[in-house]
């Protein structure tokens, strides 16, 4: 008993009532409760009124349920948009690879054989390695942009590959990381590309001089040649940086000036630099033999 006894005095001490704890508390809380009795009360008359109200009207109870569901509504709608644009992207870079893989193919070098009757085109091997990358970071509205890729040497991404969108060239690479790349892009002053009126086959320089972010000019195109608005212009693929045929865009307008002997040619880029998220970064792999021999033959 004299055990028992004492495990409750030593409980009662640990945990004293309520009435024995610090007065100084008790006081703090009753002038809290009393600073705030004006809320208090209007908060408990707020959710008494609003309980009665709609417990005893149904159009009030009707209202209340149907402002909830909308609420509830923009959230999930809010939630499927995301849902949907997640899935989007998977898309889109799913499009991006299958793109990769069919340049892949369209560039593919063709050995021809003749075996007897029978003539057979065989691939040798691919000319042009296309690898995917999303953009993180660009700029538009500079003298000289850039744009950031997500890849860089790790995945095989080098300086002077080129970059494609899906709709046209998008730029150079300038410097790549481990896991990143710096692109000279088309709406640059310095990045300069060889192309070609593709109806013509007569081809000049792209350079980026009309600070307009949707247009870049084609130079060196001599004046005797015909050309028009809405001829399409690709890649001549000379610099082994872009392969040949790539599209660049339509011609918007030509015009005339006296003092030189070329055309004046403003193309509408086909690849819009201001949405380019998903894009490819291009490799010729025979570059380095075509390097090799041509600074192997003899300069006069």
């Amino acid at each position: 008993m004299d055990g028992g006894w004492r495990a409750l005095q030593h409980q009662a001490t640990r945990h004293p009532p309520l009435a024995s704890r610090n007065p100084h508390e008790m006081r703090d809380l009753f002038r809290f409760l009393l600073r705030q009795r004006d809320n208090l009360l209007f908060l408990l008359l707020l959710v008494l009124g609003l309980s009665m109200l709609i417990r005893g009207n149904m159009h009030q109870r009707a209202e209340w349920v149907s402002t909830s569901n909308a609420v509830t509504g923009r959230v999930f709608a809010f939630r499927s948009g995301i849902m949907a644009y997640t899935g989007l992207r998977e898309s889109n870079i799913a499009l991006n690879e299958a793109l990769a893989r069919e340049r892949e193919r369209s560039h593919a070098v063709i050995e021809r054989r003749d075996t007897g009757a029978v003539r057979m085109d065989t691939i040798r091997h691919l000319r042009y390695r296309y690898r995917t990358a999303m953009v993180i970071n660009s700029t538009t509205h500079k003298a000289k942009n850039y744009i950031t890729l997500d890849k860089g040497t790790l995945d095989g991404v080098e300086r002077n590959m080129g970059v494609i969108g899906t709709n046209g060239i998008v730029g150079v690479v300038r410097e790549a990381s481990a896991h990143f790349a710096s692109v000279i892009s088309v709406l640059n002053e310095d990045h300069v590309a060889s192309a070609q009126v593709k109806n013509t086959g007569h081809f000049g320089l792209l350079r980026w001089d009309t600070r307009d972010p949707r247009t870049v000019s084609l130079t060196d195109i001599d004046k005797h040649v015909p050309v028009a608005v809405g001829d399409t212009v690709v890649t001549r693929g000379s610099e082994g940086v872009y392969p040949p045929g790539i599209l660049v865009g339509v011609i918007g307008a030509v015009t005339e000036d006296p003092s030189t002997p070329f055309h004046l040619i403003t193309v509408r880029l086909s690849e819009d630099l201001t949405r380019a998220d998903h894009v490819q970064v291009v490799s010729d792999l025979m570059k380095a033999e075509r390097d090799s021999l041509e600074m192997s033959t003899p300069k006069e």
